[in-house]
């Protein structure tokens, strides 16, 4: 059975029902299963041996998500070539890479949770009324531990980009 967590996140003030569990720092990174495009899957195992800053929005066409991937698209360029940065959003492929090449991202790996909610159930970030993923951000070390972790409450509302940077710079 799948666990649901209520009361934890609003979205314009109305509560929200996350679906899975509640992840720690100090956790092992579930993998997942997402798609790079169409025809493509992509897991946790591609990105081995890098740190790993999974940004998750609901969706890159709305002010918030493009503000958030924008922001780390800029951060990647700081961080090296040991840090993969992975946008993670119910888009379909075609959407994001639409998304991206209007937007000029170019250091954002995106990835798509929209065929089995994959990534959203394995980090507890399905939002059930929306079959959207909620607004967070995971740090993942090169041997797959969770070193940083941010629950947004509120779904409109920026995750803390600074607190998640100096996590991934811990890890250099």
């Amino acid at each position: 059975m799948t666990q649901e967590r209520t009361g934890v996140a609003t979205f314009k003030g109305n509560p929200i029902t996350l679906v899975g569990p509640e992840l720690k720092a100090g956790d092992t990174a579930p993998d997942f299963v997402v798609s790079k495009n169409l025809l493509e899957d992509a897991s946790l195992s591609d990105y081995s041996g890098k740190i790993k800053l999974i940004s998750v929005v609901p969706s890159l066409d709305t002010g918030v998500c493009d503000a958030q991937t924008r922001r780390f698209n800029t951060e990647a360029a700081e961080l090296g070539d040991d840090v993969v940065i992975l946008t993670i959003s119910m888009d379909l492929p075609f959407a994001q890479a639409r998304w991206c090449g209007a937007a000029g991202i170019d250091r954002v790996v995106t990835l798509s949770d929209h065929k089995e909610a994959s990534f959203g159930q394995a980090y507890g970030v399905l939002i059930k009324e929306f079959r959207l993923d909620m607004r967070s951000i995971f740090v993942i070390d090169k041997n797959n531990t969770l070193a940083y972790v941010e629950y947004l409450t509120e779904m409109s509302e920026h995750p803390n980009y600074e607190a998640a940077v100096a996590a991934v710079k811990a890890l250099l």
